[in-house]
């Protein structure tokens, strides 16, 4: 099993990241100075686990994560909070955009 998580650091930002391990332990490695945390999370701490997904093997969770840093702050919020309206949303006005 495999999973994307999203952190929000400590100045409002989201971190996405991809791991075969247990979220909650990577978002204990991210609040951690062992080695196994993101120089970005390390200047942005705490950061809370805010948001999951869990796929079947490390190459589809690392495509999505893919993916979702392609994605702006927005957007990702709504994820998080299950408004799928408002990703619908997002996606248009950025296609709009464009």
């Amino acid at each position: 099993m495999a999973y994307v998580y999203i952190l929000q650091c400590s100045d409002g930002t989201y971190y996405t990241g991809s791991t075969v391990r247990d979220p909650a332990q990577r978002e204990w490695e991210h609040n951690h100075d062992c080695g196994w945390g993101a120089n970005y999370t390390s200047k942005r701490r705490p950061v809370i686990l805010v948001y999951t997904e869990h796929f079947e093997s490390i190459e589809e969770a690392y495509q999505r994560e893919r993916q979702l840093h392609g994605w702006g702050h927005t957007k990702k919020a709504a994820l998080i909070a299950g408004r799928i309206e408002d990703l619908k949303a997002a996606s248009r006005a950025k296609r709009r955009r464009e």
